[in-house]
């Protein structure tokens, strides 16, 4: 089973988004593709499910492990398959929907596309009271992607550092005030290891 993918993201589809791990590009299917472009042709940490049947092996990518927990407990609701789940993913948050299984919500659940009264009743059924673990992910796995993209504006200043011509050992002396500067803005970072470089 794979579960996560960490390489270079080069391209960005509809549904999809491509990430290159050695010279090998996975394509990962998405509720939204388009959350991770931030990390577009940068390092990115994607959670994976590994969805294998007969005639294929797909792969479903999550930003954070709560998004992943709710998509397998989705699939293992008898009458909804992977395009489902991420159509659910697609349009609400996690602790949202959990706290409408747990009100029993036919009215919400059956706001998604495929999913009618029958399926509804299915879906809290099986998930009443299993889906308190997710909400549980919430603030450490929030915690961990703001600190992936943060690593992520390092990496892009000190490239921009080294365009501007200064060496590996000077931009290594700022790293890590960089690294603690709680910004979500390359500019900002540039702009102050400028300011620490000419000092």
């Amino acid at each position: 089973m794979i579960a996560y993918i960490k390489g270079i993201l080069t391209y960005i589809q509809d549904d999809s988004i491509i990430v290159d791990v050695q010279g090998v590009g996975y394509e990962i299917i998405c509720a939204n593709p388009f959350v991770f472009q931030s990390f577009e042709h940068n390092e990115v940490f994607v959670y994976t499910y590994h969805h294998v049947r007969e005639d294929t092996q797909l792969l479903y990518g999550f930003k954070n492990e709560e998004e992943k927990y709710l998509f397998t407990k989705l699939i293992s609701v008898s009458g909804i398959g992977p395009k489902g789940a991420l159509a659910i993913l697609a349009s609400v948050d996690v602790a949202g929907f959990a706290a409408a299984i747990e009100r029993e919500d036919d009215a919400f659940l059956t706001s998604f596309p495929g999913i009618g009264k029958k399926t509804a009743r299915q879906i809290i059924l099986d998930l009443k009271g299993k889906l308190t673990v997710a909400v549980d992910y919430s603030s450490a796995t929030e915690s961990a992607f703001k600190q992936n993209k943060n690593e992520m504006l390092v990496q892009e200043a000190q490239e921009a550092l080294k365009a501007l011509g200064y060496t590996e050992k000077e931009i290594k002396t700022v790293i890590p005030t960089l690294q603690k500067e709680k910004t979500l803005n390359t500019d900002e970072l540039i702009r102050k290891a400028l300011g620490l470089l000419m000092k």
